[in-house]
């Protein structure tokens, strides 16, 4: 018989919640502080719109959970870029992803915990149960309907808790899809086929229907686009390996046609034809429209819409299927050009003197700490991307008695005051002739800031601006970036796997930016 995660400890959790500041985000919110059962290790939101209030999101949170709350920006790079700055800061072993928009249902924490315990050692991850209340004295409009295919919607992140080591395993959600529509189903395909299975668990989120305009059929259409890259990452039949619905397109691709070629004939002046084929085009889209009336409530104004909407959907759909096509194109031929693919690292370890602040030799006076340019933004856009950071620094002014341990902690003070935190700091006191396992280029103060920080060796970067970083970063297994400064040897530069010219470049390695 298969273990189940029986133990407190297998179970724990962390919750992500990316949102674009809607305002459903405080019925969440407070849903999850009333609840009973477990709570999270962490609460992050991460604020996915272009210019973040982590201090309004912070003010949302009930006090209960206020103790619990980690607020991140992705720099409005779309929910699956929010949700991997999410999971990458989250260390319990299992991440429970909710969309802003969704209202977990009373006991709902005890129903997480008892799910996770039902899980084998081979599930990677549990949906919840999706709920979307429609109205009980009318037939539902189309985009209610819309919204009510959640209920039967498969490896949906609405509700979704993924164990941490199989999102690293895959490494998490494929940021080239820009919208809330497929990047789940890419991600439950490439968890399977890694080996994982996936399974539906017990606990259930209401989604109430958001509000939404005449033309958000037509808006919808924009997910095309992304079925072009699914096909393309995962071959004709990922809707039947996904377990996802059939949908429209090749019926919206035939109507476009003949209205196409209506046009066509008639340009051509040959009238009979064009007559043929924009009745044959008028056919398929009153039928279109007719089949949506005919479930909906026929009201004047749900009637009026369909009837234009139907008309608009099918061009609009195959355009955003094209443009798809062409935008896959353009993905995969830059994807096999990269000489390697590099992942983002799950923490950065930097150096101080001469990485962090400028290089003053045996610096116990923390009035002399001066910033490198640019130091605090690129610092900021790791934290925004929830990269943890830690400081690994030699410290040998100590052993030879020109500075003491609490001037150097003094001056590690002021250096987070100008840069902000930087997590747990590493520092090796000894001389170069002491022979300890600490001071670089030996990796034991690489070691251990990973094992504070919860991740593995070589999922780490060490950025520093001497040879004796990158050697410390190799024989732990990290990756290593090297920033040169003058005094940086010549020889050092060139044995360097990966350079950059500051701070700032060395970030856009590290997230995998063009600057």
């Amino acid at each position: 018989m298969s273990r189940r995660s029986d133990s407190a400890s297998d179970r724990a959790y962390d919750i992500v919640v990316p949102t674009s500041g809607r305002a459903s985000l405080t019925q969440l919110l407070d849903a999850l502080d009333a609840g009973g059962g477990l709570p999270p290790r962490a609460l992050i939101l991460v604020d996915d719109r272009p210019r973040p209030d982590l201090d309004g999101l912070r003010a949302l949170v009930p006090d209960g959970l206020s103790a619990r709350v980690e607020v991140l920006a992705s720099g409005g790079g779309g929910p699956a870029a929010a949700r991997n700055a999410g999971w990458r800061a989250a260390r319990a072993p299992w991440v429970a992803f909710l969309d802003d928009d969704v209202v977990p249902a009373p006991g709902w924490r005890a129903a997480l915990q008892a799910d996770l315990s039902a899980v084998r050692p081979d599930v990677a991850a549990s949906q919840g149960r999706i709920r979307v209340p429609l109205p009980a004295d009318r037939r539902a409009t189309d985009w209610e309907r819309n919204v009510a295919g959640l209920e039967d919607a498969r490896w949906v992140t609405a509700d979704m808790a993924v164990r941490r080591t199989a999102l690293e395993a895959v490494g998490g959600f494929d940021e080239r899809f820009p919208r809330a529509y497929r990047e789940d189903a890419d991600l439950a395909l490439r968890l399977r086929a890694a080996g994982w299975d996936l399974v539906r668990g017990a606990r259930e989120v209401r989604h109430p229907v958001p509000p939404a305009g005449r033309w958000i059929s037509v808006r919808k259409q924009a997910g095309n686009a992304d079925d072009a890259l699914m096909a393309a990452l995962h071959g004709r039949g990922w809707r039947e390996r996904a377990e996802a619905p059939a949908g429209r397109f090749r019926a919206h691709a035939a109507t476009t046609a003949l209205g196409l070629t209506a046009l066509a004939a008639a340009a051509a002046r040959r009238p009979r034809a064009a007559a043929a084929l924009g009745a044959a085009w008028l056919a398929a889209t009153a039928q279109f429209a007719g089949a949506r009336i005919a479930r909906g409530p026929r009201t004047a104004e749900e009637i009026a819409t369909m009837l234009v909407t139907s008309g608009l959907i099918p061009p609009v759909a195959t355009a955003h299927r094209a443009a798809g096509h062409v935008r896959r194109r353009r993905l995969l031929r830059d994807a096999a050009r990269a000489p390697r693919a590099v992942a983002r690292p799950h923490a950065v370890l930097l150096d101080r003197d001469g990485t962090l602040v400028v290089d003053v030799p045996y610096n116990g006076d923390p009035e002399r700490v001066e910033p490198m340019p640019g130091a605090r933004q690129a610092l900021d856009r790791l934290r925004a991307a929830g990269i943890p950071l830690a400081v690994v620094s030699n410290q040998s002014g100590i052993a030879r008695g020109l500075l003491s341990a609490d001037e150097v902690a003094a001056v590690n003070r002021r250096v987070e005051e100008l840069l902000g935190p930087l997590g747990p700091w590493l520092v090796c006191p000894h001389g170069p002739d002491e022979g300890c396992d600490c001071r670089k280029p030996a990796p034991g103060l690489v070691l251990e800031a990973a094992a504070r920080l919860g991740v593995p060796p070589e999922r780490c970067a060490v950025v520093g601006d001497i040879g004796a970083d990158v050697e410390a970063a190799r024989a732990a297994g990290a990756r290593a970036v090297l920033v040169p400064t003058p005094r940086t040897r010549r020889e050092e530069v060139a044995a360097a796997p990966e350079r950059a010219s500051d701070l700032a470049e060395a970030v856009d390695l590290l997230l995998g930016a063009a600057r």
